[in-house]
């Protein structure tokens, strides 16, 4: 297996935790980093699968026709959008 060398600067506190916890599996820091790594590789791969998976399977005709049951009301205190994103959701509505 070929390897490369990356100088990696974390905060302290998260050093300090990635030590501890791999004190406590026994392992070197950076064999601890270099699986945690590749643990969030696995997973931001297999989701990018599962989701053009997903995505493939869908049909943009019962999508919208879904979008068209959502009733015409406002939305509830809390969940408005912010004041930049209704202005530029106009516009593009506008620019179609």
């Amino acid at each position: 297996m070929s390897r490369a060398t990356y100088p990696l600067k974390l905060p302290i506190s998260i050093k300090k935790a990635a030590q501890r916890l791999a004190k406590e599996d026994g392992v070197s820091l950076n064999q601890w980093i270099a699986v945690a790594v590749a643990e969030k590789v696995g997973v931001v791969e297999t989701a990018a699968e599962f989701f053009a998976k997903r995505a493939k399977k869908g049909d943009k005709r019962e999508f919208l026709k879904f979008l068209r049951s959502v009733p015409n009301v406002p939305p509830l205190p809390g969940d408005e959008l912010p004041p930049e994103m209704v202005h530029r959701r106009t516009n593009r509505a506008h620019s179609r």
